[in-house]
């Protein structure tokens, strides 16, 4: 089943992260991937460099039409940059996609270190989204501004990915490669259970858009029909993998390489 993900986020220039990593995530996992864009960002290995946000209208009119057309399994959001971008883009979903599973990582800051996130815009984010979520998929910087809490071991990690569970929101996945070790502990919290996930540390600066692709893997399983653990599980190895794989471009944080398991295919039938 070709499961259709509708993806609304921001473009990066660079290609490593925002809707270009995502429609690459999606092709390569078999689903189809349709976008709204809600900024352009001048973006390449070493940093966000500048931003040029979408008008409202436009960005409404993006959803509305592909919705109204083509239609979703799964909904995935990323880069949301102000209270009026997330309000509008929780209304439409409501009104026009309330059946597809929503994944929302909830972006914030670059890799680089750039805002992607205005300050005022983390309330809408917390009233108006995120309880409609399936899954959010918070790394701990990000739940640590969600929650008010500091995020410094596993035991924080549940601990937060439990609050954030009272916002509304069916799933968490709290993510801990932010957090030092060798080893990286992933946190999914739902309403019944709690469950921790780890896989070791890789030694790469080939980490640009790994929020960004984890996210829309989640969402390119959960449209073709895989449960939630599924799809948290399946995605994260392939994030692995893509990791282990990238291809060493530009002179700073660089890309995945997203085409990983076509590769792969190709050199097994050859």
């Amino acid at each position: 089943m070709q499961g259709r993900v509708f993806i609304i986020a921001g473009s990066d220039s660079g290609g490593g992260a925002g809707i270009q990593a995502d429609v690459k995530t999606v092709t390569a996992l078999g689903g189809y991937a349709a976008t709204a864009i809600t900024a352009i960002t001048v973006q390449d290995t070493l940093g966000v460099h500048a931003i040029h946000e979408v008008p409202l209208d436009i960005v409404r009119g993006q959803i509305g039409v592909v919705l109204d057309d083509i239609g979703a399994d799964a909904v995935k959001t990323g880069m949301l940059h102000s209270t009026e971008i997330i309000e509008m883009v929780a209304d439409e979903i409501g009104l026009r996609a309330p059946d597809a599973a929503l994944v929302v990582d909830p972006v914030m800051v670059a890799k680089g270190g750039t805002a992607l996130l205005q300050a005022d815009a983390v309330v809408a984010l917390k009233r108006a989204l995120i309880p409609l979520a399936t899954l959010i998929t918070p790394n701990a910087p990000e739940a640590a501004a969600l929650t008010g809490r500091r995020i410094e071991t596993l035991e924080d990690q549940k601990a937060a990915a439990d609050a954030l569970l009272g916002l509304g929101c069916d799933a968490v996945l709290l993510k801990g490669g932010h957090i030092p070790g060798e080893t990286i502990f992933d946190v999914l919290a739902t309403q019944d259970q709690l469950e921790v996930m780890s896989s070791p540390r890789i030694e790469t600066p080939n980490t640009h858009g790994t929020g960004c692709t984890l996210a829309s893997a989640i969402a390119a399983f959960l449209a073709q029909g895989a449960d939630l653990r599924e799809a948290v599980e399946a995605a994260r190895d392939y994030v692995h993998m893509a990791i282990l794989t990238a291809p060493g471009l530009g002179k700073g944080h660089g890309p995945l390489n997203h085409a990983w398991t076509v590769q792969g295919l190709d050199e097994e039938e050859a």
